[in-house]
């Protein structure tokens, strides 16, 4: 699904009249997530789900076929952690 096309769900899912009403609605959300997970803060919504910032260690390694090595630096990365009524509808959906 495209960016037109879930814009074109949430407008007849939320009932918004026009689909940039529909489009304002997706980039507020999108925009708050973005903003508490940038602040460290996380967000939970009971049913769906919950989104964090995590940690992710810097790593090193071999690059293959190569004897060159690589190394990553430690940083923040958004994770999403399904909730149980959002897995079990999209376990009932096969």
């Amino acid at each position: 699904m495209n960016k037109a096309q879930f814009v074109e769900l949430i407008q007849k899912n939320g009932g918004y009249k026009t689909k940039v009403e529909a489009e304002n609605a997706i980039k507020a959300f999108t925009e708050s997530v973005t903003e508490a997970l940038v602040a460290k803060e996380d967000i939970s919504l009971v049913g769906f789900g919950g989104f964090h910032a995590a940690l992710q260690k810097g790593k090193s390694g071999i690059v293959p076929g190569t004897s060159k090595t690589y190394t990553t630096q430690d940083k923040m990365v958004p994770k999403f952690k399904p909730g149980k009524s959002l897995k079990d509808r999209v376990a009932a959906g096969k």
